[in-house]
């Protein structure tokens, strides 16, 4: 599942989509089966997250890939769908996706390989109706079997970059 969210009102991002169509296609040609979704809503992200859970098969390796802005919030990690209207830090877990769920509905269809590749450590653009001071995404424990790739440290924010792609995608794709 490859996902770009990039048309944000309050914060927009130039790069997510391009990023997610260029990941999408490098997949492809890698032999992946791609399912790419762009510029989401809540509800369309959970219902891609879901359907992605029941076409992964046992033994199978299963990948994960998101672009957009994303967030930390009490040690754990939300993609934000281009309609979030968060108001308080509290409504964080009612108006995103938490990264855990992608990773519960790979543990759930037993596959051998899981790879998530989260390059949405940019700004929060909510951080000024919050009362934590948290930067980036948070640190998470893969689960056995998996590999999480970030865009930046923990707690650091990583860059949309200036030409087509993102500066950590970008790269990515190179080296694929």
């Amino acid at each position: 599942l490859v996902i770009g969210n990039g048309k944000y009102p309050t914060a927009p991002l130039k790069n997510p989509v391009n990023d997610a169509r260029a990941m999408a296609q490098s997949l492809k040609e890698l032999g992946f089966e791609v399912t790419l979704r762009e510029n989401t809503s809540q509800r369309d992200m959970a219902a891609a997250v879901r359907q992605f859970g029941t076409t992964i098969s046992a033994g199978a390796t299963a990948l994960f890939y998101f672009a957009g802005h994303g967030m930390q919030v009490r040690g754990k990690n939300f993609l934000v769908p281009v309609d979030a209207d968060i108001q308080l830090e509290e409504e964080v877990p009612y108006s995103t996706i938490d990264v855990n769920l992608v990773l519960d509905k790979m543990e759930i269809g037993k596959s051998a390989v899981n790879i998530v590749i989260l390059d949405a450590c940019r700004n929060n653009p909510f951080s000024r109706r919050f009362r934590s001071a948290a930067t980036g995404l948070a640190q998470m424990d893969a689960p056995i079997g998996t590999l999480i790739a970030f865009a930046t440290a923990p707690g650091s924010v990583a860059q949309d970059g200036t030409g087509e792609n993102g500066v950590y995608t970008r790269h990515l794709l190179q080296n694929m």
